[in-house]
């Protein structure tokens, strides 16, 4: 790229980031969070959950979630069209070893109580994932070659698991006759923390999987 063509790119991302400076400014002053934040907190007891950050991401904007979780899986499929992993590094050391034997089952304990948790204090399905992902990334790091992950079969049912629980949910809500992801005062709680579940599994195995960053291997390798 010659000396003009550069300028001309250096002076565009300039002009685009001084425009979203100027989208956000405005945004900042018209200021409309307290009317959302209260229409937030007046229905959330309607959700059954007492956390108003649960009640966004798997009440008032599910659908949202639900692509987030689809964007993961598609991401993780086009990792896994690339073919078969690179190999994992070297087996750990004696030292490498015994943190690894504690440092892992923490991180999944941790991940489980920010799961539970989430109903009612800052936690839930994306942190509790994340800690999962990370504990597939620490036994990489350490030489673990499929990083804590299962067989083929059941790691592509663990990657599916949140976008299939979030589909199964709404085409249920669907055949009784309520529109998709609409959930029944009463149920709604435990069909939020059913569809955490399953998206906590599924968060976990796929930001494991796309560190490892390649095809499953078979279930006789």
């Amino acid at each position: 790229m010659n000396g003009p063509a550069r300028l001309l790119v250096a002076l565009l991302a300039a002009a685009l980031g001084g425009l979203l400076l100027w989208v956000l400014a405005t945004a900042l002053a018209a200021r409309p969070e307290p009317a959302l934040a209260g229409a937030a907190f007046a229905a959330l007891p309607l959700t059954g959950v007492g956390n108003p950050v649960t009640a966004v991401l798997l009440d008032y904007r599910a659908y949202d979630t639900l692509l987030e979780l689809a964007v993961l899986l598609a991401a993780l499929l086009g990792i896994w069209s690339l073919g078969p992993p690179a190999p994992a590094y070297q087996r750990a050391g004696s030292a490498l070893r015994a943190m690894v034997a504690w440092v892992v089952p923490l991180l999944i304990l941790t991940g489980g109580y920010l799961l539970w948790a989430g109903g009612q204090v800052p936690g839930g399905a994306f942190q509790g994932g994340a800690l999962l992902g990370a504990a597939g990334v620490v036994l990489r790091l350490a030489g673990a070659p499929r990083a804590g992950l299962p067989g083929e079969s059941l790691q592509r049912l663990l990657a599916v698991l949140g976008v299939g629980a979030f589909l199964l949910v709404g085409l249920t809500l669907l055949a009784l006759g309520r529109d998709l992801l609409d959930y029944p005062t009463g149920w709604s709680k435990w069909l939020i923390l059913a569809i955490e579940g399953a998206a906590t599994l599924a968060i976990g195995a796929t930001l494991a999987a796309a560190y490892v960053g390649g095809r499953p291997p078979g279930e006789g390798r």
